[in-house]
């Protein structure tokens, strides 16, 4: 009997080993295979949660590199920004292609005068590491308590306070001019799929009045 166990104790020593060692691979391919098909050339749904366009941006309660963001203004572009509310840069794989996908392009809505910036629920730690781990340059900024995407009427009321995942927003993407009030909104309904880069700058231009 022990001649046997000996045997099959090694076997299943070496497939945990094998599956620590490449967890982070296979989620990887898990990941890419999930969001292969995620991105859509144009916002096409109804959706249409948040700020009204043409009414002023509201205050932020966020934080960003350990210190508090009230205003936009702070991290806006010279002819506007784009504001990403995203839903969290841990278990959310949509999130993190989309905001790679944007790095990518980063540099081509800087040449614009259109900041980018982005906010999700998850601790400043977590985004610290995450920005660390994938290069990413965008200032991510944290939401205090839920309360800017309170303010800005676009927090998931899917979940509820004590639950896990309360505090996370509908994903999507709020223009806003130089003067502070919103230009424009890119809201998909499904979670699961999100406007390319390409457009939410070619979007952003146009109701920028900037073509």
């Amino acid at each position: 009997m022990i001649k046997v166990l000996k045997p099959l104790l090694a076997a299943v020593a070496v497939a945990m080993l094998v599956a620590y060692f490449f967890r982070v691979p296979l989620r990887d391919f898990a990941d890419d295979k999930l969001t292969k098909s995620m991105f859509v050339s144009a916002d096409t749904d109804s959706f249409s949660p948040g700020p009204v366009t043409g009414s002023l941006f509201p205050g932020l309660r966020a934080s960003h590199n350990g210190q508090n963001i009230t205003m936009l203004q702070s991290v806006a572009g010279s002819e506007g920004t784009a504001f990403i509310a995203s839903r969290s840069y841990d278990w959310c794989p949509y999130c993190i292609r989309q905001i790679i996908q944007l790095q990518a392009h980063r540099g081509e809505f800087r040449d614009a005068g259109i900041g980018l910036v982005v906010m999700s629920y998850d601790p400043p730690e977590l985004l610290r590491i995450f920005k660390a781990k994938y290069g990413i340059t965008i200032p991510l900024l944290s939401d205090v308590d839920a309360l800017s995407f309170k303010t800005l009427g676009i927090l998931d009321q899917t979940y509820k306070p004590g639950e896990e995942r309360y505090g996370i927003a509908y994903p999507g993407v709020i223009i806003v001019d130089r003067d502070g009030r919103v230009a424009g909104t890119l809201f998909l309904e499904d979670p699961t799929t999100r406007v390319s880069a390409q457009y939410v700058l070619s979007f952003a231009k146009q109701v920028l009045n900037l073509d």
